[in-house]
């Protein structure tokens, strides 16, 4: 389980909107958009997926669109389709 971090957690709670939407949904759909947050290994990009994730959550969108999601689920295993999205990544990274 991911904790939400601080400036997710301030900037939810600053548009009445986005935070209606995050009290309504399930604990699993808040992981999800917190781990879309945090996966971003850049400041700036960190920065953005918070604006992009108070105002799509603020639009009604419950899940983070276009995104493979938490990899880090321990409750099942890593899907085949996700496993080789994963190993392309490592691939290109090296």
């Amino acid at each position: 389980m991911h904790a939400m971090p601080a400036d997710l957690r301030q900037a939810v709670a600053s548009n009445k909107a986005a935070h209606a939407v995050w009290e309504s949904i399930t604990p699993l759909a808040r992981q999800e958009w917190i781990c879309w947050v945090i996966s971003g290994k850049k400041a700036e990009t960190r920065d953005i997926r918070i604006r992009k994730a108070t105002s799509k959550l603020g639009s009604g969108m419950r899940r983070p669109c276009c995104w493979i999601g938490c990899i880090h689920r321990a409750d099942k295993p890593v899907s085949p389709s996700i496993r080789a999205v994963l190993d392309r990544r490592s691939k290109k990274s090296k």
